[in-house]
Protein backbone atom coordinates (compact mmCIF):
# COMPACT_ATOMS: atom_id res chain seq x y z
CA UNK A 1 0.00 0.00 0.00
CA UNK A 2 1.33 3.39 -0.60
CA UNK A 3 -0.27 6.18 0.80
CA UNK A 4 -0.93 9.41 -1.60
CA UNK A 5 -1.94 12.54 -1.09
CA UNK A 6 -4.56 13.85 -3.97
CA UNK A 7 -3.05 16.36 -6.79
CA UNK A 8 -5.49 17.13 -9.19
CA UNK A 9 -4.87 19.92 -12.01
CA UNK A 10 -7.91 20.53 -12.35
CA UNK A 11 -8.99 24.20 -10.28
CA UNK A 12 -12.02 25.93 -9.42
CA UNK A 13 -14.78 26.79 -12.19
CA UNK A 14 -12.95 24.04 -14.44
CA UNK A 15 -15.77 21.81 -16.76
CA UNK A 16 -16.39 17.98 -15.47
CA UNK A 17 -14.27 16.04 -17.61
CA UNK A 18 -17.20 14.12 -19.89
CA UNK A 19 -16.93 10.42 -19.90
CA UNK A 20 -18.59 7.02 -20.72
CA UNK A 21 -18.12 3.95 -17.96
CA UNK A 22 -20.16 0.95 -17.46
CA UNK A 23 -21.84 0.54 -13.92
CA UNK A 24 -21.68 -2.26 -11.58
CA UNK A 25 -25.55 -2.21 -12.38
CA UNK A 26 -24.78 -3.00 -16.24
CA UNK A 27 -26.39 0.62 -17.06
CA UNK A 28 -23.39 2.58 -18.90
CA UNK A 29 -23.24 6.30 -17.36
CA UNK A 30 -22.25 9.64 -18.87
CA UNK A 31 -22.12 13.16 -17.31
CA UNK A 32 -25.69 13.80 -18.52
CA UNK A 33 -26.67 10.69 -17.07
CA UNK A 34 -26.52 12.83 -14.08
CA UNK A 35 -27.97 16.25 -15.14
CA UNK A 36 -31.18 16.64 -13.34
CA UNK A 37 -29.12 16.71 -10.39
CA UNK A 38 -27.93 20.35 -8.60
CA UNK A 39 -24.11 18.68 -7.58
CA UNK A 40 -22.01 15.94 -8.56
CA UNK A 41 -19.77 14.57 -6.16
CA UNK A 42 -17.10 11.93 -8.29
CA UNK A 43 -15.35 9.73 -6.30
CA UNK A 44 -12.52 7.63 -7.50
CA UNK A 45 -12.58 4.85 -5.02
CA UNK A 46 -12.06 0.95 -4.79
CA UNK A 47 -13.04 -1.92 -2.99
CA UNK A 48 -9.57 -3.19 -1.00
CA UNK A 49 -8.76 0.19 -0.09
CA UNK A 50 -8.62 0.46 3.68
CA UNK A 51 -9.18 4.53 3.36
CA UNK A 52 -11.42 3.80 0.59
CA UNK A 53 -13.81 1.34 2.74
CA UNK A 54 -13.34 3.53 5.35
CA UNK A 55 -15.00 6.17 3.35
CA UNK A 56 -17.98 3.75 2.10
CA UNK A 57 -21.00 4.60 5.01
CA UNK A 58 -20.33 8.61 4.49
CA UNK A 59 -20.60 7.66 0.96
CA UNK A 60 -23.77 5.82 1.33
CA UNK A 61 -25.38 8.69 3.76
CA UNK A 62 -24.92 11.27 1.40
CA UNK A 63 -26.30 9.38 -1.71
CA UNK A 64 -29.13 8.63 0.55
CA UNK A 65 -29.59 11.69 2.06
CA UNK A 66 -29.78 14.50 -1.15
CA UNK A 67 -32.19 13.71 -4.04
CA UNK A 68 -30.52 16.53 -5.87
CA UNK A 69 -26.53 15.50 -5.85
CA UNK A 70 -25.58 12.17 -7.47
CA UNK A 71 -22.79 10.35 -5.60
CA UNK A 72 -20.78 8.89 -8.17
CA UNK A 73 -17.96 6.31 -7.21
CA UNK A 74 -14.96 5.24 -9.73
CA UNK A 75 -12.80 2.04 -9.25
CA UNK A 76 -9.89 3.40 -12.04
CA UNK A 77 -7.53 0.22 -10.75
CA UNK A 78 -5.84 -2.50 -12.23
CA UNK A 79 -7.96 -5.32 -11.92
CA UNK A 80 -5.56 -7.78 -13.66
CA UNK A 81 -2.86 -6.82 -10.30
CA UNK A 82 -5.53 -6.26 -7.95
CA UNK A 83 -8.40 -9.00 -8.17
CA UNK A 84 -10.09 -7.22 -5.15
CA UNK A 85 -10.69 -4.64 -7.33
CA UNK A 86 -12.30 -6.30 -10.39
CA UNK A 87 -16.01 -5.89 -11.92
CA UNK A 88 -17.39 -8.48 -10.52
CA UNK A 89 -16.56 -7.75 -6.62
CA UNK A 90 -17.77 -3.88 -7.50
CA UNK A 91 -21.25 -5.67 -8.73
CA UNK A 92 -21.43 -8.06 -5.37
CA UNK A 93 -20.60 -4.79 -3.28
CA UNK A 94 -23.44 -2.78 -4.74
CA UNK A 95 -25.75 -6.29 -4.54
CA UNK A 96 -25.08 -7.15 -0.53
CA UNK A 97 -25.52 -3.34 -0.28
CA UNK A 98 -21.97 -2.38 1.07
CA UNK A 99 -21.94 0.42 -1.80
CA UNK A 100 -25.44 2.25 -2.89
CA UNK A 101 -24.12 5.12 -4.29
CA UNK A 102 -25.73 6.98 -7.22
CA UNK A 103 -23.48 4.75 -9.39
CA UNK A 104 -20.14 2.87 -9.53
CA UNK A 105 -18.21 3.20 -12.48
CA UNK A 106 -15.92 1.02 -13.69
CA UNK A 107 -12.39 3.01 -15.51
CA UNK A 108 -10.70 -0.18 -17.08
CA UNK A 109 -8.48 1.93 -19.62
CA UNK A 110 -7.88 4.50 -16.48
CA UNK A 111 -8.70 7.66 -19.15
CA UNK A 112 -11.14 9.16 -17.09
CA UNK A 113 -8.72 9.30 -13.93
CA UNK A 114 -6.27 10.30 -15.87
CA UNK A 115 -9.02 13.63 -17.33
CA UNK A 116 -9.42 14.47 -13.77
CA UNK A 117 -6.06 13.98 -12.36
CA UNK A 118 -7.09 11.18 -9.61
CA UNK A 119 -4.10 10.26 -7.52
CA UNK A 120 -5.60 8.16 -4.64
CA UNK A 121 -8.63 6.76 -3.30
CA UNK A 122 -10.43 8.03 -2.11
CA UNK A 123 -10.32 11.03 -4.14
CA UNK A 124 -13.62 13.21 -4.27
CA UNK A 125 -14.51 16.11 -6.83
CA UNK A 126 -17.51 17.72 -6.49
CA UNK A 127 -19.04 20.03 -9.26
CA UNK A 128 -21.84 22.24 -9.59
CA UNK A 129 -24.46 21.82 -12.29
CA UNK A 130 -24.81 25.92 -13.27
CA UNK A 131 -27.37 24.59 -16.01
CA UNK A 132 -24.95 23.83 -18.94
CA UNK A 133 -22.08 21.70 -17.38
CA UNK A 134 -20.91 20.49 -14.35
CA UNK A 135 -18.43 22.79 -12.50
CA UNK A 136 -15.66 22.04 -10.06
CA UNK A 137 -16.35 23.86 -6.74
CA UNK A 138 -14.65 21.50 -4.29
CA UNK A 139 -11.64 18.65 -4.67
CA UNK A 140 -10.11 17.87 -1.12
CA UNK A 141 -10.79 15.46 1.72
CA UNK A 142 -14.22 14.12 2.46
CA UNK A 143 -13.78 14.49 6.22
CA UNK A 144 -10.94 15.17 8.90
CA UNK A 145 -10.21 11.39 9.43
CA UNK A 146 -7.19 11.01 7.68
CA UNK A 147 -6.14 7.04 9.33
CA UNK A 148 -8.95 4.14 8.47
CA UNK A 149 -9.79 3.92 12.58
CA UNK A 150 -9.70 7.62 12.97
CA UNK A 151 -13.35 8.92 13.69
CA UNK A 152 -14.38 12.44 11.87
CA UNK A 153 -15.01 15.58 13.82
CA UNK A 154 -15.40 17.25 10.40
CA UNK A 155 -17.57 16.81 7.25
CA UNK A 156 -15.98 18.76 4.44
CA UNK A 157 -18.10 17.36 1.78
CA UNK A 158 -20.89 17.72 3.84
CA UNK A 159 -19.87 21.44 4.46
CA UNK A 160 -19.28 21.54 0.70
CA UNK A 161 -22.58 20.20 -0.45
CA UNK A 162 -24.30 22.44 2.12
CA UNK A 163 -23.21 25.42 0.35
CA UNK A 164 -24.30 24.26 -3.21
CA UNK A 165 -27.42 23.34 -2.54
CA UNK A 166 -27.67 26.83 -0.33
CA UNK A 167 -26.46 28.56 -3.63
CA UNK A 168 -23.81 29.93 -1.41
CA UNK A 169 -19.80 29.44 -2.98
CA UNK A 170 -17.75 26.80 -1.40
CA UNK A 171 -15.66 29.00 0.96
CA UNK A 172 -13.50 26.13 1.68
CA UNK A 173 -9.54 25.57 2.03
CA UNK A 174 -9.00 22.96 -0.42
CA UNK A 175 -7.02 20.51 1.96
CA UNK A 176 -5.59 17.19 0.08
CA UNK A 177 -7.46 13.87 0.19
CA UNK A 178 -5.37 10.75 1.25
CA UNK A 179 -5.59 7.41 1.08
CA UNK A 180 -3.69 4.30 -1.39
CA UNK A 181 -2.34 5.37 -4.41
CA UNK A 182 -4.34 4.34 -7.53
CA UNK A 183 -2.88 0.97 -8.95
CA UNK A 184 -2.01 2.22 -12.42
CA UNK A 185 -1.49 -0.50 -15.28
CA UNK A 186 1.78 -0.47 -16.41
CA UNK A 187 2.00 0.87 -20.48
Amino acid sequence: MVLKESESELEAGDVAPSFELEGADGETYTLESFEDNEALLVVFTCNHCPYAKAKFDLLNELAAEHEDVAVVGINPNDAEEYPEDSFENMQELVEDGTIAYDAYLYDNTQAVATAYGAVCTPDPFLFENDGEEFRLVYQGRLDDALDPDDEATRFHIREAIDAVLAGEDVDLEWEPSQGCSIKWKDS
